[in-house]
């Protein structure tokens, strides 16, 4: 994207040497100035630089693609927003990653992806990616393309907004612009009003009111984190509390059942072991035929 933004500008840089062109030796006409061949060579480096950043980029692409078929089972979850609204900061609190959190244009420009576990016995992954902004250009989006691949392909968006900055109603809508522009924008979204703490309280009880899939939190304080995950958890899972027979002869059902559900008794009778767990409903047809 630096370079891209540079191309078309590189006749300032050189400008100056045009003053010592002169007539070539032998011929009639005047010869190009030395700025002029000095921007021809430049602009041919440039090109050449772009065109080996693209095939790095497509390499990443690649990557991250291999990586999505590789967590398909689990759920994804990534954390989008205007730039510096907090987003380091609260994947930082939830996950203990240590993510850089500078308060500047574009700190996060990779994303950061840590396993993070829920209380309905599901693991997910949780990424940082890099902040959007007001009018963001489309050679900009196509450099982030592979940052933006986590985006595309999550099950739920967290729109982390910064509620203390009196412009947030219109940061959300340019967040929104940004999101259509990769075709993100059908993916379902919870609003986190983020710095709750230093907010207009007048002005988030409103918003928090007319938009009922929202939450306002501290990141940096920590307020209102375990609610956020339990929200999250609602969202991507819908589970119920089962009881179940399990025969002894059944042991690899009994070990699955530890894996992807939340265990909330367990009785060993002489039929099998007794389970009473909550259970996801996208799981249960691994169990239903033990169910009591």
């Amino acid at each position: 994207a630096e370079l891209q933004y540079q191309l078309p500008r590189l006749k300032r840089l050189w400008g100056h040497l045009d003053r010592e062109k002169g007539q070539a030796s032998g011929s009639g006409g005047a010869s190009r100035g030395m700025g002029e061949k000095q921007i021809e060579i430049d602009k041919r480096l440039i090109r050449k630089e772009i065109a080996k950043v693209k095939g790095e980029l497509n390499k990443v692409f690649l990557h991250k693609e291999t990586q999505s078929k590789q967590r398909e089972s689990v759920k994804k979850v990534c954390l989008v927003g205007y730039t510096n609204a907090g987003k380091s900061t609260l994947f930082n609190r939830l996950t203990d990653a240590g993510v850089l959190v500078e308060d500047k244009l574009f700190a996060t420009l990779s994303t950061t992806s840590r396993k993070l576990s829920l209380t309905k016995g599901r693991n997910m992954i949780l990424s940082d990616t890099v902040g959007f902004i007001s009018n963001l250009p489309h050679h900009l989006v196509a450099s982030f393309r592979a940052t933006l691949k986590d985006v595309v392909d999550a099950d739920l968006l967290l729109h982390v907004i910064d509620s203390a900055d009196e412009l947030f109603p219109d940061y959300i809508e340019e967040v929104q612009k940004v999101l259509e522009q990769i075709e993100a924008d059908e993916i379902p979204q919870m609003m986190i009003l983020n710095k709750s703490d230093e907010a207009d309280l007048i002005k988030l009880k409103f918003y928090l009111e007319a938009h009922e899939d929202s939450i306002s939190i501290s990141a940096k304080k920590g307020e209102n984190i375990e609610e956020l995950l339990q929200k999250v958890d609602d969202n991507l899972h819908s589970a119920n509390k089962y009881a179940l027979l399990i025969p002894h002869t059944e042991q690899k059902a009994v070990n699955l059942l530890h894996k992807l559900a939340q265990i909330e008794s367990t009785e060993y009778v002489e039929e099998g072991v007794q389970v009473i767990a909550i259970i996801n409903q996208e799981d249960l047809h691994q169990f239903e035929r033990f169910l009591q």
